[in-house]
């Protein structure tokens, strides 16, 4: 994949009701968790976008960019269309966004190239990252081509991103090392 083709992006704008406080700012080991994924992705692509609809702390750095949910209350999903909206809007040149959730302080760069390095970019418009077992549906790529699709479905009512990834087709890419 070609990372000048893809914006990095940090979903920070959740409300953590049932964690009680935003996670992106809860400290581990002295550093807030959202510095951890910063660290990894800051110098894998030319610009990162972080969404959160209140203000943050975070590392600072000439290609990190803050915007809020373009409409409030809409889940993960809401922050991916934020994403693509905000390429949109900034006649940004970006074919694909990459998300990362802000509370994931074990992520690492090694991770992030093994997923790039087999993503099978032709196969699909959307993957997302899969290990033991599991699929981690924030941790994905995302086809800027699905901004109709997914603001359309949003907007009609759908929030659960396992629900949506399915219905348009997802790959999953397996990371296992």
């Amino acid at each position: 994949m070609d990372l000048n083709n893809i914006l990095g992006v940090v979903l920070a704008g959740g409300k953590s009701q049932r964690f009680g406080q935003d996670k992106s700012q809860v400290k581990l080991n002295n550093q807030l968790l959202i510095d951890y994924i910063l660290m990894e992705i800051v110098d894998e692509f030319k610009e990162i976008l972080i969404i959160a609809n209140e203000p943050i702390k975070f590392m600072q750095s000439e290609n990190i960019s803050i915007t809020k949910d373009f409409k409030y209350g809409l889940g993960p999903l809401g922050g991916v269309l934020t994403a693509m909206k905000w390429v949109k809007e900034n006649d940004k040149k970006y074919q694909w966004i990459s998300t990362f959730p802000s509370d994931t302080p074990f992520f690492t760069k090694k991770e992030l190239k093994l997923f790039y390095k087999k993503i099978k970019i032709n196969e699909s418009k959307l993957f997302f990252v899969k290990s033991q077992k599991t699929r981690h549906n924030i941790f994905g790529v995302w086809s800027v081509d699905l901004i109709n699709r997914l603001e359309s479905d949003l907007l009609r009512g759908e929030r659960k991103v396992e629900v949506w990834a399915n219905s348009i087709g997802v790959n999953t890419v397996d990371i296992e090392y």
